[in-house]
């Protein structure tokens, strides 16, 4: 007969929106071991399974932590009560919670208050300060662990028990599912789920032995970081070096997205051992990146390291509900001996109510690697020259319509057309050569597109190098000093002559527009740039490396930045961890800019 050998969950901590699907090992009467789910429509042996999902309720409320959602609340900020912000954000667990968040607490008080608050009078009252100890003056109330108020709520959900214990004959179960699979809502926050699984006879519909069950801790809702902001920085574009006027069009704007969401595949527990392992799961990872994705509302969104089913199963389908349409390049795989639906790649979305396709163009550089070897390689030499260059990055370029009414004034009823770049450059930090190579092979194809054309263009991705570095040098300057250190690698000779190394794009980083900015939000924006390279200090984050690898680069004379999103600082990353997070769930930020096309006339 068939029988339940083993069941558990990857994470016994359930988290709202995040499905939960337990791993189910049954046996066979020949001892072989079946772990595909066992339904009514195909049974095995006569048999199959039934699943119950339960939420277990009992008299006892608590709240939970706002910093750290697995524990229960022990102080309460009425700041926040004050400010009228969600009641969930109020809650602590300790005093030392409180004052080690306070940094990043206060910034939701701020941001209410410059919201409802017309009278900064008001502010030491409701916001508190920190006093020379490092404490707080903060209203604070302390919630015994034996209070009950039931008019108490977690958000918008009541609140539930600290714990519960099956032997307590104050319990109550309310079934909430009857498929394997359950997705937590935010009924059950602070709630004990009860899983139960029992193999049934198919003929007569009944039980055959006990159900094995598995309880999970306590519902916790989704983490969320602070929102981040739509910062105008109109008036500070620069159209950088061009013999023409410039003027801008009176049609409307559009906004592109770029973020590297770091792949499943990656995402281990060794290399991110600071994260939590529910945080880190790809069932969690997945929702909280779509959340924020689809928040920011982008016209068109590239994403990096997006792997191949993951694309298909999950962000091409639920990207759909929201409008876009989806095109995905996967990296090519002459390296990667893996699974191919883990293989990533990068994958473009943009709205259909603003954007038509027009055409797409694949960049493989592997392919270009090996025109570059036949040409100038010797060919004993060849082998080697492949084995370093050979590494499977890609490059999506898409050409798009705009559907909107942004034609140029100058030029009634002419097509307004965008080009779109988004890649993923080689990581690997000893291959400088190849990464330089590779960022002019996308920029002399680009080159080609604008010829042909004459459109504005975006380039977006992970470049895997910092400000300063030749290829960033090479984007953002359109050469590459003859001195750079970076050209010392090149066992190849392949970036040679290196006056070869150029492009006559007239590209300008978007975030650069924040080191123009002289006051107000962007002055702020400004103390998160790097003077030096007039980039930000950051877009990835983890305990190994903190620096810039990702950019928005536009063409100047065709474009100007009209808002960019704000900026993450040290303070709103968690001061104990580093990315990804419970909050953030990759260990890059995304950036956004919004556009508008200029109409150009000759003098």
């Amino acid at each position: 007969m068939l029988s339940v050998g083993r069941v558990h969950l990857p994470s016994d901590i359930p988290i709202v929106g995040c499905e939960l699907t337990p791993y189910v090992l049954l046996r066979r009467p020949d001892k072989s071991v079946v772990t595909e789910d066992v339904t009514e429509f195909n049974p095995i042996d006569g048999h199959f399974l039934r699943y119950r999902w339960y939420r277990v309720q009992s008299d006892r409320n608590v709240a939970v932590c706002s910093v750290h959602p697995t524990e229960q609340a022990t102080l309460q900020c009425l700041g926040c009560l004050k400010a009228k912000l969600p009641v969930s954000k109020s809650y602590h667990c300790s005093p030392k919670c409180f004052c080690d968040s306070w940094q990043h607490h206060r910034v939701l008080h701020e941001r209410a208050a410059s919201a409802v608050n017309e009278n900064g009078n008001e502010e030491e009252e409701v916001f508190g300060r920190f006093n020379s100890t490092g404490g707080t003056t903060s209203s604070m109330v302390s919630m015994s662990t034996s209070q009950s108020n039931p008019s108490f709520s977690n958000g918008t959900t009541a609140l539930y028990p600290a714990a519960v214990t099956q032997k307590n004959g104050g319990e109550t179960w309310f079934e909430v599912g009857r498929s394997k699979t359950y997705t937590p809502t935010a009924d059950d926050v602070g709630h004990v789920l009860r899983f139960e699984c029992v193999v049934v006879d198919a003929e007569t519909n009944l039980a055959v032995g006990a159900p094995v069950a598995l309880s999970t801790s306590r519902v916790i809702p989704a983490p969320s970081p602070i929102p981040r902001r739509l910062i105008s920085v109109s008036g500070m574009d620069v159209s950088g070096h061009l013999d023409m006027d410039v003027r801008i069009s009176s049609g409307g704007t559009f906004t592109a997205l770029s973020y590297n969401i770091l792949s499943d595949a990656y995402a281990t527990n060794e290399l991110y051992s600071y994260c939590p392992t529910w945080a880190l799961s790809w069932t969690y990872r997945r929702q909280n990146l779509l959340r924020e994705i689809v928040g920011y509302r982008a016209d068109i969104v590239c994403l990096q390291e997006v792997q191949s089913n993951h694309f298909e199963e999950f962000f091409a389908p639920e990207l759909d509900k929201y409008g876009y349409q989806a095109l995905f390049k996967r990296k090519t795989a002459e390296v990667f001996s893996g699974n191919m639906n883990t293989l990533d790649g990068c994958a473009t979305f943009f709205r259909r109510d603003r954007f038509s396709h027009v055409k797409k163009y694949e960049v493989e550089f592997n392919k270009a690697a090996q025109s570059l070897t036949d040409a100038v390689i010797p060919p004993a030499q060849k082998k080697n020259a492949l084995n370093r260059l050979v590494k499977d990055n890609v490059a999506l370029i898409l050409v798009l319509e705009a559907k909107f009414g942004n034609q140029a004034v100058d030029s009634p009823g002419k097509r307004q057309l965008v080009c779109v770049a988004n890649t993923h450059v080689n990581m690997h930090q000893d291959l400088k050569d190849v990464r330089l190579w590779q960022v002019h092979t996308l920029l002399k194809g680009l080159e080609k597109i604008a010829a042909s054309a004459n459109i504005p263009m975006l380039v977006c991705g992970d470049f895997n190098s910092v400000p300063g570095s030749a290829p960033h040098a090479l984007l953002a300057m359109g050469k590459v000093d003859p001195a750079h250190q970076d050209l010392t690698v090149d066992p190849l000779v392949i970036l040679r002559p290196i006056n070869k190394l150029t492009h006559q794009l007239p590209l300008v980083s978007a975030y650069s527009s924040f080191g123009r900015a002289g006051v107000g939000l962007g002055l702020e924006q400004r103390r998160k740039m790097d003077p030096a390279t007039n980039e930000p200090l950051f877009t990835n984050c983890t305990r190994d490396f903190i620096g810039t690898h990702d950019y928005i680069f536009y063409s100047a004379d065709s474009l100007t930045v009209e808002s960019l999103l704000e900026l993450v600082d040290e303070e709103s990353l968690r001061k104990d961890t580093a990315l990804p997070s419970p909050e953030w769930s990759s260990d890059h930020i995304a950036l956004l800019a919004e556009f508008r096309c200029k109409s150009r006339t000759r003098r």
